[in-house]
């Protein structure tokens, strides 16, 4: 059996899957720990896989979802002093842990690529979106857009260009830590290219297939899917609004963090589009801090969402890769709430062309009026509810923890 370590550096949308991927892992008899950030103790402490912490790396030591400017401190840590930081707190973290390979989340590789080969062991990619060269559209994060063939793969090329550009130096400065030789960033990548290294996509060929000009070694595994934590309850407040009337609203931005501003506003437009929609709504207040509550609407924290979509009319979300995920697995219509920045553009079209989705919105120009229009149709409209039912069905014969296992047991 393998020592298996994962690596989870992101929100807490990018750890729950690999909590999924370790369970499974660790049923088969695997050594297994997960290191990912302090604030997610809770989330995988419950879960009883072996938990490493580490730091985010924003100023003062604290995290996204509670600093007083979540933006400027999410830039912070997307900039190159940011990623470093974040990438030499995951090398001490495993500076003394024993590793027969690495499964690496995308933000971990920018350290996790040099510490594998430091150490001469194999490594896997495990990504939640495509981000690969393609010429059927551009990579997931550029957004919703599709130019043609040849200017997809363009924007793809552009695209590992500017990542290996911006990051070079921190992935110099993890080298030069590991002892290892200089080698550029983009020699780098051609390496890994030309061996074929293996990345796995935690999401369904049928919600988004694997491009047929992929290169060998990157493949759609169907998804991970979180377990719930071990004697998890439903809080009972939430169980008694759900008896009270008919199946609420979900509405929730997940990791999404918003300045507090931005919060009130968009808590104040969905207590009126629910009260025009004349629905019940769950409210999830999220990293945006969200606080919503009537007769008709309750505030949640953390539920696990293959409980609670089980018990929703349609759910409301920035379409996040975990939260799609879940709502097509309890096969409930959705209304798309993306943010501009990330992967949430790419799943909102993604849902709109799977026939599930009422209506895609802008956040910052979302209005009571439109947001009460499209929650009534999500309520309402046969096709959307049939449309969904037909993609949960096909979802559940998926289990893409099974390819993880396969390919760990292959390399080691």
């Amino acid at each position: 059996m393998a020592k298996v370590v994962i690596t989870a550096v992101g929100s807490r949308g990018d750890t729950a899957p690999m909590i999924a991927i370790g369970s499974r892992l660790r049923e088969a008899g695997h050594e297994v720990t997960l290191t990912a950030f302090t604030v997610f103790f809770d989330l995988i402490a419950e879960s009883g896989l072996r938990y490493l912490p580490h730091d985010l790396g924003v100023d003062e030591g604290v995290t996204v979802s509670d600093v007083q400017d979540p933006v400027k401190a999410l830039m912070q840590f997307l900039s190159p002093k940011g990623i470093q930081h974040a990438g030499e707190a995951l090398l001490e973290t495993l500076k003394d842990e024993p590793a027969d390979i690495l499964l690496l989340s995308p933000f971990a590789e920018f350290a996790g690529h040099q510490l594998a080969e430091a150490r001469g062991i194999p490594s896997i990619g495990v990504r939640l979106q495509p981000m690969s060269t393609t010429a059927a559209y551009p990579p997931s994060v550029l957004g919703a857009w599709s130019a043609g063939p040849a200017f997809n793969r363009v924007a793809g090329r552009f695209g590992a260009a500017a990542i290996d550009r911006v990051y070079r130096k921190p992935v110099a400065a993890f080298r030069q830590q590991l002892g290892l030789p200089r080698v550029s960033a983009k020699a780098l990548r051609r390496r890994r290219t030309e061996a074929e290294w293996p990345i796995l996509h935690g999401y369904s060929p049928l919600v988004a297939p694997r491009p047929q000009d992929w290169r060998p070694g990157l493949d759609v595994v169907g998804y991970w899917w979180p377990p719930r934590p071990l004697g998890w309850e439903p809080p009972e407040e939430l169980v008694r609004f759900l008896a009270a009337g008919p199946p609420p609203v979900y509405v929730g931005f997940g990791s999404l963090p918003m300045p507090k501003g931005e919060s009130e506003r968009v808590a104040g437009v969905i207590a009126d589009a629910l009260r025009k929609a004349k629905v019940r709504g769950i409210v999830q207040a999220g990293w945006a801090n969200l606080a919503v509550s009537s007769d008709d609407v309750i505030t949640i924290g953390e539920v696990p969402h293959d409980w609670l979509f089980d018990h929703v009319g349609a759910v409301v979300h920035s379409c996040g890769a975990g939260t799609t995920a879940a709502g097509l697995r309890a096969g409930v219509p959705a209304v798309a709430i993306p943010n501009a920045g990330g992967d949430q553009r790419f799943w909102a079209r993604r849902l709109k062309e799977l026939g599930v989705s009422a209506a895609t919105l802008s956040r910052p120009k979302m209005t009571a009026d439109a947001l009460a229009a499209a929650i009534t149709t999500a309520m309402t409209e046969p096709g959307l509810r049939a449309n969904a039912k037909a993609v949960s069905a096909k979802l559940a014969d998926e289990d893409g923890t099974d390819a993880v296992m396969a390919a760990v047991e292959r390399l080691t």
